[in-house]
């Protein structure tokens, strides 16, 4: 069932985003021999990722401590007033009620430690796999981390920084920054394109106000795209959706681009909104929305936006390696489906307890989406459209990425 999403915030911590999105595949470069590959699931509510099969029956096979600083940084936040502010109000806001100790991460191409982004902590912290400690740690800008990405190499790791419009780009094993950019309001979603070249940046604006109704979108803030060379950081262009809604008579919509995927050969661009219970293909060459796919409402869910958890209809979108097939995690109205490319017509809606992501199994048959309303993960396989298994996982289970971890590897005892 929908979540009422808390209101009532201090000004000074007002505005803090969610969300995501881009497959990626972290260790490349590694000796394949010597790792296995893993799915890496963040429990983002109790600071811990389960470590489970990246293929067939997702079977569990370690757990990792993601806060074994927790007293540490709790003894930072409470000496500082305005940190505490921002901790309660993520807490408050975005985190339902509870902390948000693991949005994101992704494993070193050398399979022995995993890169993990802690909105509440406001940093990005690298685990060493082996012994559960703490590698290194960069405090993001501002009070709030949020989406990362990684590079194909798997050397680079870019991370939204939240309420500080700011996108930092680390090395991967050592933490230190290599660049930083603006972008719009509240960046979430960051992808790198498949030859390394370019960040494309989605800034979700204020996802955490009443301002829902649509004559009150212009509220939400700077909502756009920022794409950059990822050398040197300097922006080659922006895209804001508006423009492209309005001129398809979508005036009502909001233009805050949420998860997104490309297609292989990156000529489109599948992306879903706030509210919005479907999707929109953005034609990059032509700079246009070429097609709208509506997906059908759960007759349960209400038409309320204040009711949609931090503006979030639909949240979670991934393709299968060929391109045929998407697979769309429908958040509020409490299903999956794999749509058909071609010609955008869905498959079984497949009940899921508000799924927060979407992702491709290691073989590239499944989409995996986080149930985040049960705490597990549920493969659906792509050929059939139907689900094929469903694993506990920890609390409030979000992004699901794939990555590698030694071939014996096991939980650390910390």
């Amino acid at each position: 069932m929908p979540v009422l999403k808390p209101r009532h915030l201090c000004a000074m911590a007002a505005a803090v985003v969610l969300t995501v999105t881009a497959p990626a595949t972290a260790a490349s470069a590694a000796d394949s021999a010597a790792l296995r590959e893993v799915l890496f699931v963040a429990n983002n509510w109790d600071g811990t990722a389960d470590v489970i099969k990246s293929s067939g029956d997702l079977a569990k096979i370690g757990r990792i401590n993601v806060i074994p600083d927790k007293d540490a940084r709790m003894a930072e936040i409470n000496a500082n007033p305005i940190k505490w502010i921002y901790f309660m109000a993520i807490r408050n806001s975005v985190g339902e009620g509870h902390d948000q100790f693991a949005d994101d991460m992704y494993s070193t191409p050398d399979g022995k430690s995993v890169v993990v982004s802690r909105p509440s902590f406001a940093d990005v912290v690298s685990i060493d796999l082996a012994t559960g400690k703490v590698n290194w740690r960069f405090p993001v800008s501002g009070y709030r981390a949020d989406h990362m990405a990684v590079s194909p190499d798997g050397t680079r790791v870019a991370v939204s920084a939240s309420t500080a419009n700011t996108v930092h780009v680390l090395n991967i094993n050592t933490g230190q920054q290599l660049g930083s950019f603006a972008t719009g309001d509240k960046p979430h979603e960051n992808i790198f394109t498949k030859d390394g070249k370019y960040i494309w940046n989605m800034a979700i604006g204020d996802v955490n106000t009443d301002s829902d109704a649509p004559w009150l979108d212009w509220t939400k803030g700077d909502r756009h795209i920022t794409v950059v060379d990822a050398t040197t950081y300097k922006q080659v262009k922006t895209i804001d959706m508006r423009d492209k809604l309005d001129a398809i008579g979508l005036t009502d919509y909001s233009d805050a681009v949420r998860p997104a995927v490309f297609s292989p050969d990156e000529s489109k661009l599948y992306f879903q909104v706030s509210f919005f219970n479907g999707f929109f293909e953005y034609d990059v060459a032509t700079d246009k929305i070429t097609r709208t796919k509506t997906l059908p409402k759960n007759p349960a869910t209400s038409d309320d936006r204040t009711t949609m958890v931090n503006d979030s209809r639909h949240h979670g979108i991934s393709m299968s390696p060929d391109g045929s097939k998407l697979c769309v995690a429908g958040t509020m109205d409490d299903y999956a489906t794999v749509v058909n490319r071609t010609t955008l017509q869905e498959g079984p809606l497949v009940p899921a307890s508000k799924p927060y992501w979407a992702t491709v199994s290691g073989d590239g048959k499944s989409c995996v989406v986080s149930e985040s309303g049960a705490d597990q993960v549920t493969a659906i396989d792509f050929a059939t459209g139907r689900k094929t298994v469903s694993v506990p996982v920890g609390d409030h289970p979000q992004r699901v990425r794939l990555g590698h971890v030694a071939a014996d590897w096991t939980s650390p005892s910390s």
